[in-house]
């Protein structure tokens, strides 16, 4: 396995491309993508090998819509990673507040935390 499965995705995308083995229409790579996602949400039933077979096509086929969209997915994931770290800090901010574990409102409270700093940070700009 390869050290970095999104570089080698990226890789293995773009020797496609030229050899005009690519996607031709935006429109048709957010249908793969959603078919993508059914079948993984079919496969999510079926063991683990399947679900990671299928969770496999559809990273491979979100690097594929960041490369014709013109975003380095690896750039978007640190992105992400590092937003849900600055919401759910929020959260554990407020943990001492938070019903207890096992209790069904927890969940809605924290709920409500992280849209209170998704909605921070939107005011921030």
């Amino acid at each position: 396995m390869t050290s970095n499965p999104l570089r080698e995705a990226l890789r293995l995308q773009l020797e496609a491309a030229e050899l005009e083995f690519d996607w031709r229409h935006l429109d048709e790579l957010w249908d793969k993508l959603a078919e993508e996602v059914g079948e993984l949400r079919e496969a999510a039933g079926e063991g683990r090998d399947r679900s990671e077979d299928e969770l496999g096509d559809l990273l491979f086929m979100a690097v594929n819509l960041a490369r014709h969209l013109g975003v380095d997915a690896e750039r978007a994931l640190a992105r992400a990673n590092a937003k849900f770290e600055r919401r759910f800090g929020h959260v554990l901010k407020h943990l001492p507040e938070l019903p207890p574990p096992g209790d069904p409102r927890r969940l809605e409270a924290m709920e409500e935390y992280w849209q209170q700093a998704k909605q921070a940070e939107r005011a921030k700009g």
